[in-house]
């Protein structure tokens, strides 16, 4: 079949705007697709300890130990801050499912847990506390998710018989999921006032480094395995 002059001229121009036009966005997202494949994905799942309460930007947690592990890993890494201040562990258990929906698959490759400190300054039923830590983990472990399980103390003032109940509930979820346990997401600062802000609950950022400079090792090991 003959085709014309002025219609192979205008197949030829149709042809080549669509090729400046898609071409390149098809490349894009291919480079995005790769990167996003290298990228190793954290959910930092917490309260005011995660969101960076009381914190210039850049001084959280979050922030901190994203930094720290790209200057301690070759692969990039990303750490998406999941802390709402002044949740507890009711809280964080009704929003779990919807923050893991981001996430391709919605599988991040590494959760860090870290509630239940606001249901000890509460005075919360600690069986409470200990039932949504352990329906938390049971959710990502049973999706194939590994979570770094961050422990709490129960606050001194509200008796043995309380912290008996409480403080376990991190090695309990740990052992019973075969997950594994940071048992105290504050040591090395809690107590201190140079490394707390005023209300001697919160980290400064000085603080925040010392508890980055600790658990950033444990978070490297679990990426590496």
């Amino acid at each position: 079949m003959k085709v014309n002059r002025p219609f192979k001229l205008f197949f030829y121009t149709l042809f080549t705007i669509f090729w400046m036009v898609f071409a390149p966005m098809s490349t894009i997202k291919a480079t995005d697709g790769e990167n996003g494949a290298d990228t190793v994905e954290i959910f930092a799942f917490g309260d005011s300890l995660t969101a960076g309460y009381g914190l210039e930007a850049g001084d959280g947690f979050t922030d901190r130990l994203e930094a720290w592990l790209n200057a301690n890993m070759d692969a990039p890494v990303k750490v998406t801050n999941g802390g709402v201040s002044g949740d507890t562990t009711s809280g964080g258990r009704s929003r779990l499912e919807w923050g893991l929906a981001p996430f391709e698959g919605g599988k991040p490759d590494l959760v860090i847990l870290t509630l239940g400190g606001n249901d000890g300054l509460r005075g919360i039923d600690p069986t409470i506390t200990r039932e949504n830590i352990l329906a938390m983990v049971k959710l990502l472990a049973d999706r194939d998710i590994p979570v770094l399980i961050g422990g709490m103390m129960a606050p001194p003032n509200l008796g043995e018989e309380y912290a008996k109940i409480f403080n376990p509930t991190y090695q309990m979820a740990s052992e019973q999921y075969n997950q594994p346990l940071y048992p105290f997401f504050l040591e090395g600062v809690a107590a201190d006032p140079a490394l707390n802000q005023a209300d001697g609950i919160h980290p400064n950022a000085e603080g925040v480094k010392i508890i980055v400079s600790k658990i950033g090792p444990v978070v490297k090991d679990l990426i590496l395995r």
